[in-house]
Order: structure tokens, then sequence, then C-alpha cells
């Protein structure tokens, strides 16, 4: 159903001339792809430059700047061989222009392509980095050779690509020139008034001129073309939430109507009093649930700010009102750490919550399943395998998913085409800049909690030189022997020959050297039974040090942990060190956070590791890291179902990102189906930036 138009651009990369087998391979890994038959024309076209080498400087070699890349017309002179013929050596070509003398510089040299490159009395123009050695200029290797002649054959501004091992650069661009020049005449899905005010060119326009750069201005972030398909990306990206809740929001909720019969026991016994946020975040919830339109909510709440107290209560008004509700973790301890608290937390209230993972097997599975199908069990508590398609519930009116970054936007119509429309509450404990929970979840409403449950005291966080790391061993030795548990994290889980940073094995053994059976080793590529063992030995205390990866990063609940250690700390991101470092001060004694780092430390990782310590609000904390590093790095890999943009940058568009989504309301509010001219455009739009699942949903009506 794409429009014949894109069919240039989506034709498979290995049908522009220069791509085969061999160099398909380097193409595929230079767009992250698997194999060249993954890649598309338009990838190429959406691979801009950077950054630009500007050829236009032609001083004259006697007023060549040391250092710097210049363009030179002169007559050539003589040519200097390697004695001998030697490879190695250096070839000379010497060259003058009325200013003075240039040797062109060449190593392994063979055969006589210079001579007939460069014949003696022939005047060529060359480009390249020009060196200054004894009053002599030198150019070696220049990047063009051209006869006077063939002129027009030299680029005198050149776009500068990413690159790939294997992968230069001249042929790369000729590649995204024949890529580009596929790209057709586009309809225009902008209004007019918009363009006007923007100062916006057609999108082949802008495409074009991405790839044809002038001066620096037009590979800057705030250039009119980047801007241009900047807006774009983010006017496909809204539209496609904004149908995403067209969609859900068609398949009409069940209303919840609690009558506190239920939560009123369990709020009374709690040993702590709701927050004001929480307290705000459950009456949207309730308020949310009690409309013929299904709830859509991301609750973000930051460490310990007590998010599953919210969800104990949305899902206590689930059952009052006579249905049933389901909490989804990621993995297998945290679902099963989520059934020890919500079972503690719901036990006055007489509720029996089952869990169900995809280690649930025979006859417990069976009679949890038959449970489910007849109602008896009205809350459960799981991982995806809570969404199987043996799993069949009586009455599901509220799904609760936690910590999933990756539960996207197909993910949460999943639910919807197995012919269930519960309310749906996602919670995540990363805090998410506004600019991003409107680019990953712009099709749910937000509740935010943004206080700390009373009686949590600070962590105390310091920096501390890798040379000191013996000095730490010590203090932890103090600690431990005081009944104290601790975590040391490490950013690899085996040695490395590419980095020389400690891994969690090599730390393990050392440290078990010295503290013996105290210490545990936890780390992602164990099996799941493994490391839930290693867990719960930390939490029962038979473990009282913790190495570790960052598979601790999420949800691990042991309060009596108060000494946090990150070895290389330089190595992670500010949002993902602020979750470690909130797997302590979870009880009512006084922690630390200790960040190791390797001296010395450049200036982006001094003012990552400066925020942090200075800071423990994690809404702040993510502003910064995105400020810092970027929206593809914060919510995990690109491959994670967030937003990984191609022209567009949160931090530099954020104001763009506004506008499309209140033009993408516009649209759907008036146009629901893209129906009208306007509408058909847009449709070009979504297929352009491969929303096509966007387009299915209003297929499927």
């Amino acid at each position: 159903m794409r429009p014949a138009l894109l069919d240039p651009l989506f034709s498979p990369l290995d049908t522009l001339p220069g791509i085969g087998p061999k160099t398909g391979e380097l193409y595929a890994r230079l767009l992250g792809r698997e194999t060249v038959e993954d890649c598309r024309v338009v990838d190429l076209v959406f691979h801009i430059p950077h950054s630009l080498i500007d050829r236009r400087r032609q001083p004259g070699i006697a007023y060549a700047p040391d250092g710097s890349i210049v363009t030179i017309t002169g007559r050539v002179d003589r040519h200097q061989p390697a004695p001998g013929g030697r490879s190695n050596a250096p070839y000379r070509v010497f060259l003058h222009d009325k200013t003075g003398e240039l040797a062109l510089t060449f190593f392994r040299v063979r055969g006589n392509w210079l001579e007939k490159a460069l014949p003696i009395d022939e005047t060529v123009i060359v480009s390249g980095k020009v060196d200054w050695f004894n009053g002599r200029a030198s150019m070696v290797h220049p990047d063009y050779m051209v006869r006077a002649a063939e002129s027009e054959n030299m680029p005198l501004v050149e776009p500068v690509y990413g690159l790939t091992a294997g992968l230069t650069s001249r042929p790369l661009r000729k590649s995204i020139e024949a890529a580009v020049a596929r790209v057709p005449d586009l309809p225009e899905w902008l209004d007019e008034a918009l363009l006007r005010q923007q100062g916006f060119k057609s999108a082949k326009e802008s495409f074009q001129r991405l790839h044809e750069p002038r001066d620096e201005t037009d590979v800057d972030a705030q250039a009119p073309a980047r801007r241009r398909i900047a807006y774009d990306e983010f006017l496909a990206g809204q539209l496609s939430l904004s149908l995403v809740r067209q969609r859900l929001r068609k398949v009409a909720g069940t209303p919840i109507h609690p009558t506190g019969q239920l939560s009123g026991p369990v709020i009374a016994a709690l040993p702590f009093s709701l927050t004001k946020s929480q307290s705000a975040a459950v009456d949207e919830i309730l308020a949310d649930m009690s409309g013929a339109d299904r709830m859509l909510r991301l609750l973000q709440g930051d460490v310990g700010s007590g998010k599953t107290a919210v969800a104990l209560m949305a899902m206590l008004a689930a059952v009052e009102s006579g249905g049933q509700a389901v909490l989804m973790a990621p993995t297998e301890i945290l679902a099963r750490q989520h059934h020890a608290t919500l079972s503690r937390m719901a036990a006055p209230a007489g509720i029996t919550i089952d869990i169900l993972t995809g280690r649930t097997k025979g006859k417990e599975r069976d009679a949890i399943l038959e449970r489910i199908a007849s109602g008896d069990t009205q809350m459960v508590i799981g991982t995806h395998a809570l969404f199987q398609d043996a799993v069949i519930y009586r009455r599901l009116v509220l799904a609760v998913v936690d910590e999933q970054h990756r539960f996207g936007v197909h993910q949460r119509l999943r639910l919807t085409a197995k012919g269930i429309s519960p309310h749906m509450l996602v919670m995540t404990a990363t805090p998410i800049p506004r600019t991003l929970v409107l680019a990953a979840f712009g099709d749910m409403d937000v509740s935010k909690l943004t206080e700390k449950p009373a009686g949590r005291k600070p962590i105390q966080t310091v920096t501390i030189p890798n040379e000191r790391t013996e000095e730490i061993v010590e203090r932890l030795d103090a600690a431990l022997r005081q009944g104290k548990k601790a975590y040391w994290i490490c950013p690899l889980v085996e040695e490395s020959e590419e980095t020389d940073a400690m891994s969690a094995d090599e730390r393990y053994q050392s440290l078990a050297r010295r503290f013996g059976k105290d210490v545990g080793l936890v780390h992602g590529r164990m099996a799941g039974p493994d490391k839930d063992a290693v867990m719960l030995a930390f939490k029962n205390g038979e473990i009282r040090l913790l190495v570790a990866t960052t598979v601790v990063e999420v949800g691990v609940d042991v309060p009596d942990a108060t000494i946090m250690v990150i070895e290389h700390a330089e190595r992670f991101g500010l949002a993902q060190l602020h979750q470690l470092r909130g797997r302590v001060g979870r009880g009512d004694e006084a922690s630390t956070c200790i960040l190791l780092y390797k001296s010395p430390l450049s200036e982006a990782g001094r003012a990552r590791l400066s925020v942090l310590r200075e800071s423990e609000d994690g809404f702040l904390i993510a502003e910064e890291d995105l400020k810092l590093r970027g929206e593809g790095e914060l919510l995990g890999t690109r491959q994670s179902g967030t937003p990984g943009f191609l022209i567009a940058s949160l931090e530099s568009h954020a104001d763009l990102l506004e506008m499309a989504r209140k033009d993408a309301a516009y649209v759907i509010d008036r146009d629901p189906e893209l129906t009208s001219e306007r509408g058909q455009a847009l449709r070009t739009l979504l297929y352009l930036f491969r929303r096509d699942e966007a387009i299915r949903f209003l297929r499927a009506g």
C-alpha cells in the first residue's frame, strides 16, 4: 500500500551503483542493519553529513597556513621517486605557483600512475592539508588531484559523513549522491502558514541541501533544511502515536467505580502515609478509569518514590469493581519481588495474588490458568507470560506494566489484538525528560511522583579516583564486620582485550580472596535460577557483598543495603548511575554511594559525576543527561523501541517537537482517517519515515 512514488527510495540498497555483495556488508554495518538485504536506498538519504571540508581557500603556496586545508593550482616541475624503488620510502612530486614551491608526498607507490596523474609541465589543481617544515611546504597524499581543464571534478565544499571500518568517504559520497537523486517530488504535507513562518523549503529541496552544504551553517542542527526534515520526523512520530491512541480508545474501556471496601483496610494498615504526589497520582488514575475511554497513563516516579503503592491502589479499585488486574514486570526476579511486596501490602484486604512466569510449569501452571479463567484469581503478577495465548482472563480491566521502556507502541496494541481492552498503567523508575516523554509516550497521559516517602535519608555521594580502590576495600572490610551490606558494580562481565576496565568476574575473584563466602556474583549472562539464588542469598544476609553488572539497576529491593560502589563510573550514563545509586538508601539507615573513576576525567565525565554528586533529583538528572549525552542512550539501546531519531535531535529541536504534537492533534481531530488531500500527503510522510504500523491501524478501522 506504500505510494508508488516512494518505490525508488525503498528499492534495495544494492540497486545503487558501486554497492555489491562485499561493500554491501560495510553499508549494512554503517546503517546499523544485519545484512544489506535489510537496507533501502532511503537509509542513505537519512545518513546526513556531520560536518564539511571547505576547499575554497586558495591562498597560494607561500601563504598557505600550516595545518590548514587549501587548494593549490600549480605547474608540475619534477618527480622524485623513492630511492631504489622502495615502496616504504616517500615518492615526491614538486610543483610551483607564482608564490613558491610545494612537495606532494606519497607512500607505497606502485606502478606509474603518478606519472600519468601528474605529468611534468601540466597545470594541476591539488587539495589537502599543508604542512610546513624548515621553510618548505608539503602536502602528504592530497585528497584531490585533477588537471586544470577538469576543475569541475573537484568539489570545493565537501560534506563529511560518518564512516565504518573498510568504507572510505569517496565511494560513500557517490552512493549518497545516487540515493538523493532518487528523492521524488513529494506532496506537501505541511501547512502553508508553517512553511512561511519557519522558512522551510520543500522536503525534496531540504534533503538536497542537507547533502550539498555550502558552508558551516548548512550542517548546523539549526539549519533550515535540517529543521524542516526534523519537523517532518517529529510529525510522523506524533501522528503515529495519535493514531495508536485513537485506535486504542476506539475499544471502550470498562468503567471502574471503586467502593473503598478493599483499599480502606490496606491504607489503614500501611506503615506510612501516602505522599501528596502519590495521592494525586491515585486520584488521576481513578478518574481516568471511571470513564468510558480506556486509561493510557504513564506513571513516572524517581527511585523509591512509591510507585508500587500507587499501582496497588489502582489494582484494588479494579477488583472492587468486580474485575481482574495484572502487573507485568520485565524479569522473573522483579515479578517475584512484586509478588512478595504486594501480597504483604494487600493481606489486610484478604486478597490472594497469583504469580505466573515462564518458569511456572506443570500442574501449578494449569491450576493458576484455571483460576484466572474462572475469575477466582483477582490479581496476577508475572512476566510476558501473562499475555500468552494460553492465558484467558474472565474480566481483565487493568494492566500495570512495570519498568518497560521496551513496552512500546506495538506491545500496547497486543492486548487490543487479543480482544482485551483493559485500562493500562505503565510505570517507570527512570525519570524521563519531558521532550522524551512526548516522543516515546505521546499517546499516554502522565502522572509524576516527585517526593520520597517520609523517613528516607539522603544518600551521600562521593567521587574517588581508581588509584584509591584499596582504601575503599579497607573501609568496606570495616563496614561488613559491622553487619552492613554493599553492592560493587562493574561495567563488564568478563575481562576484555578492548578495554582495561575491571570486569565483574575479576573484581569478584579479587574480593572473594579477601572476604571469602561473604561475596556473591551476579550478571546478565547467568541463568535465571542461578541469578535469583544469589540475589535471594544477598537479601537474606547469607551474602553481604554483591559484585554485579548493571543487572541490578532496576527494581531490586534490599532495604538494608547501605553501600554502593560503582567502578569506572565515568563509563556509565547519568540516568544509569542514578538508578544504580537508588539500590541503596531504601531503608532508614544513612547510605553512601562511591563513584570510582579512572583519571584523568574528560570534561563530559567530570560534568556527569558532578551533577550526580550534587543532586538526588532524578528528573533534574535526566534533563542534564539529555543535554550531556542525547536521547539515543537515555533509555537504553536504540533497538529497544525508544525513539532513536534519524535527523531530529531532542536537545536541538525540542521546540519543533512541541509544534509537531499540536499539529498532529489538530490533524487527527479534523481528519481522523487521513482521507483529505493533506491527509493523503501525511500518509506518504508516515511511509517515508517507516511508520507503516500506523497506516495499518487506519486500514483496520
